[in-house]
């Protein structure tokens, strides 16, 4: 699935997806498990708030000396029974993750091949995430969150990523409309009903090839 993507400027929170910056934290173009960046939630009245987390359910820091999971994309068919999301689910502590692009590996030329999925318009997104907070021993609240999915073996575009043979999956980008009605949704059931797969037409994608450079986690896309 999704190990790293695009995120949004500054300016785009703003007059894109009409949330305040309060926040005074910079954060890269480009974000992979455990880098920090912007995703949106619902204050107590209702009004977005952009804040900052670290990307994957549970941060490196917070695991025990050697241990590693990846949490970075939740599986919307399991979401509620995991013990890793299903308190945050049950409770929806949902949020939107906005983003450029994401990057899935292509496998049509024989090898995998990194490729960008984004929208036709080349306008910004978001799609739908899942997100937790917890007090550091120094008193401060931290953040992470981790990102939706559902099967894609039958969408025109999102099936033709990951290797032959193997279960399709997307991300599951909100409609712009829909924001604030998944934001301030508070039962779960109602829930399932936003995670739904986005009109492939609306969609593009193309081969982003980038230098055998590692991510930190030793993907090479």
């Amino acid at each position: 699935m999704c190990v790293n993507y695009v995120t949004v400027s500054r300016q785009l929170c703003l007059e894109f997806f009409r949330t305040p910056l309060e926040v005074h934290e910079d954060w890269r173009d480009e974000l992979y498990q455990d880098y920090r960046g912007p995703i949106i939630v619902h204050d107590t009245h209702g009004r977005r708030r952009l804040v900052v987390a670290s990307y994957g359910f549970i941060p490196q820091s917070q695991l025990e000396p050697g241990q590693r999971m990846t949490t970075m994309n939740a599986r919307s068919e399991t979401v509620a029974d995991l013990r890793t999301y299903r308190g945050a689910w049950h409770n929806c502590r949902l949020c939107l993750v906005p983003m450029q692009a994401f990057f899935e590996p292509n496998y049509e030329s024989g090898r995998a091949e990194r490729w960008a999925i984004s929208m036709a318009d080349h306008a910004p997104f978001a799609v739908a995430g899942l997100y937790r907070t917890w007090i550091e021993p120094d008193g401060t609240r931290a953040r992470s969150f981790t990102q939706l999915t559902i099967n894609a073996d039958d969408h025109a575009l999102m099936r033709r990523f990951h290797k032959p043979g193997d279960e399709k999956r997307s991300l599951v980008v909100i409609r712009r409309e829909d924001y604030d009605a998944w934001l301030s949704c508070k039962d779960p059931q109602q829930a399932w009903d936003f995670l739904k797969a986005y009109p492939a037409e609306w969609m593009t994608a193309e081969a982003a090839p980038r230098e055998t450079v590692a991510s930190p986690q030793g993907e090479l896309f």
